[in-house]
């Protein structure tokens, strides 16, 4: 019976200015079996040096750094590890940081209220292709879309016939012939019939009757 290899483990970076979260976080990541500290880092500066060693599978990104913000790291990070999951860890919840991180590239966005262990399994998820959110963040983002989706423009309904073409095809409805149509509205009865092309080709249809039809059922023309 042959034995399976076991799961690759988790390679987890850390950029982290918070000393005693940083060093919560490395031990519950050495106690954890599928899960491996690949790196830390407590400034921006730090971080970007890590990006010049061999990617870590999860990256976790505070957001208040001492030398910069957190935004420039993931959207770093995303170009330099294109297959690195990243997930910010802060204690900014408004809508402009998550906004701005999901914009750069982060695919998870937890508020350090989660304890490390929870954190552990975000990780997870992270990895297996999720996307954790902590659920006031969540709230944010779905209000957000909401808001966006109600401002939004709804789309005109415009008509398929020109107002030339639907005062054609009113006339042509009232009996009235190409020649009629066309001393009433001043035009040559060439220029009618071209109309009458257009208001066939656009209705789809090969005859007059139809076109009636078809206007009304469209409500071009009332009934």
């Amino acid at each position: 019976m042959l034995n399976s290899a076991p799961p690759s483990p988790i390679h987890v970076a850390i950029v982290e200015d918070d000393l005693r979260f940083s060093a919560e976080l490395a031990q519950v990541l050495q106690e954890a079996p599928d899960l491996r500290l690949a790196g830390s880092a407590e400034t921006l500066a730090e971080g970007l040096a890590l990006l010049e060693r061999p990617p870590a599978d999860v990256l976790l990104v505070d957001l208040g750094l001492p030398d910069g913000s957190g935004i420039e790291m993931i959207r770093s990070a995303a170009v330099k590890w294109p297959s690195c999951s990243i997930m910010v860890s802060t204690n900014f919840g408004d809508e402009t940081h998550v906004m701005r991180s999901i914009e750069a590239g982060a695919s998870g966005y937890l508020l350090k209220d989660s304890s490390p262990s929870r954190i552990t399994e975000e990780i997870r998820s992270l990895a297996s292709g999720g996307s954790p959110i902590s659920p006031i963040i969540a709230r944010q983002v779905l209000a957000r879309f909401r808001q966006r989706s109600a401002a939004a423009p709804q789309p005109e309904e415009t008509s398929p016939l020109s107002a030339r073409e639907k005062e054609v095809l009113d006339l042509i409805t009232k009996g009235y012939t190409a020649q009629e149509i066309a001393r009433l509205m001043q035009l040559s009865h060439f220029t009618v019939r071209t109309f009458v092309r257009r208001i066939y080709g656009k209705l789809k249809v090969t005859s007059k009757a139809e076109a009636i039809f078809e206007a009304r059922s469209q409500g071009l023309l009332p009934d």
